[in-house]
């Protein structure tokens, strides 16, 4: 059949014409989900522990509970809930099977919904099935997903910055490295966290601005540029470790921590309060940031201008726009928030720094950028469900020793969060429309 564009030689209206041409993987999707919540059923449910609950800690005696609206605890059969919620996951994929024999490519709410659906019904059969016999802190569980976020939605923010202007942005993990040693350095000999908190982003700062002077300056390949600053990171913030930090710690490496900023009444809410409420500054700053960036991508003269950049910069260029300028001026702001994010790996949580200590986070905040859809509300969530693979793998982790219940060993908990990531990425994403001049530098004619 012919593609040729049809040449209209009169006045008459032109319709746009689509073609619904179902595309070779439209089954990927839903296969997957399938094949997921038949290993539920068989597993989490069938293969599961007969007549022995499994219980969820919602409220303490503490919270703001009027009349106990909130129970305390919720105990569930373990083998029958699990069960359930196979059958609900089965039905989700059920549904996604349904939409896309309906259209060749669904998309929308109702996608959506049967994937968020599919997605809690099959993650809470796998905790009931896992926490057989025991109790599970849910609040406790989402303290530390938020904690566990922040260093992965700021360095998916950075991603977002440098790659909605057209520059590949590798080096994440460099800089979350970077911050986490600057904080630490500059706190410890200041003797304030405060201060600290400063100089993460500034010293982030150092690997934003290689990474535009190769990438945008020099034209240099963007991707080999980003691997070997996260190796220079690496070898740079273990020899300082090795040679200054280590001989005297009480001068350069000290712990330190920010304080936990309560926010009075709402800090007592049952399940949410504690999780939102009673955290410390970086957690805040981490929802003004993707509220404020969201705004200013989307709403904003300037972000309409970044985004030109990175679709179409010849275009841009033409009427007036500074190519390279916007682009290092990115670089240069996603380097100081992923500087935040580091910050959070020690005096966000009270510990010293050490060798290699960003431990691949920049890798799945680069993911969460791409499951997020270089959008920061996106990538904030997509963040979120990492964190919260890694938190439930640490709590799980400290159950695994109890008697009773379901053991899983501790090497597989530890692949859970990169397992998560992949299946995400892989499985949920399909195609991902990325900046059309990602990558590609821009030489003014």
């Amino acid at each position: 059949m012919s593609t040729a564009p049809m040449v209209v030689q009169d006045d008459s209206a032109v319709r746009k014409k689509l073609d619904d041409i179902r595309p070779d993987s439209w089954w990927h999707l839903p296969a997957t989900t399938s094949v997921m919540g038949l290993v539920a059923l068989v597993l989490f449910g069938l293969r599961g522990i007969p007549g022995v609950e499994s219980t969820y800690v919602l409220a303490r005696e503490s919270d703001l509970n009027p009349l106990g609206i909130v129970p305390e605890r919720i105990a569930v059969p373990a083998m029958g809930g699990a069960i359930a919620l196979s059958v609900v996951a089965l039905l989700a994929s059920v549904g996604l099977w349904m939409l896309h024999a309906r259209s060749a490519r669904p998309r929308g709410a109702a996608r959506l919904a049967l994937i968020g659906v599919f997605a809690v019904a099959w993650i809470l059969a796998f905790m009931t099935w896992v926490i057989s016999q025991r109790a599970l802190d849910v609040t406790t569980l989402l303290q530390g997903t938020i904690v566990l976020a922040v260093p992965l939605a700021f360095g998916a923010l950075s991603g977002v910055l440098s790659e909605r202007s057209g520059v590949i942005n590798i080096a994440i993990e460099g800089q979350l490295l970077f911050g986490a040693f600057g904080a630490t350095l500059i706190g410890s000999m200041t003797g304030s966290v405060w201060i600290g908190l400063v100089a993460a982003p500034v010293m982030a700062l150092v690997m934003g601005a290689m990474l535009a002077l190769f990438a945008v300056g020099y034209h240099v390949q963007q991707i080999i540029v980003g691997v070997v600053l996260n190796v220079f990171a690496i070898g740079i913030t273990s020899f300082f470790f090795g040679t200054v930090m280590r001989d005297n710690p009480a001068m350069f490496n000290a712990p330190m921590r920010l304080p936990t900023l309560r926010v009075p009444v709402l800090a007592d809410i049952p399940v949410i309060g504690r999780v939102l409420f009673e955290q410390n500054i970086l957690v805040y700053l981490m929802w003004i940031v993707v509220a404020g960036l969201t705004i200013a991508l989307f709403r904003t003269r300037w972000g309409l201008r970044v985004r030109a950049v990175g679709e179409h910069p010849k275009a841009a260029d033409t009427v007036g726009i500074a190519v390279n300028l916007t682009r290092w001026k990115n670089v240069l702001l996603g380097s100081a928030v992923a500087g935040l994010g580091g910050a959070t790996l020690t005096i966000g949580t009270g510990v010293a720094f050490g060798e290699e200590m960003s431990a691949g986070k920049g890798y799945i905040a680069l993911a969460a950028m791409i499951l997020g859809r270089y959008h920061p509300v996106g990538a904030l969530l997509a963040a979120l469900t990492f964190a919260f693979a890694d938190s439930l793998q640490l709590r799980l982790g400290t159950m695994s020793a109890a008697e009773g219940g379901v053991s899983i060993p501790g090497d597989f908990l530890l692949m859970l969060p990169y397992i998560v990531a992949l299946f995400a990425v892989a499985g949920v994403v399909g195609r991902v429309r990325v900046p059309a001049a990602n990558g590609t530098p821009y030489i003014k004619q």
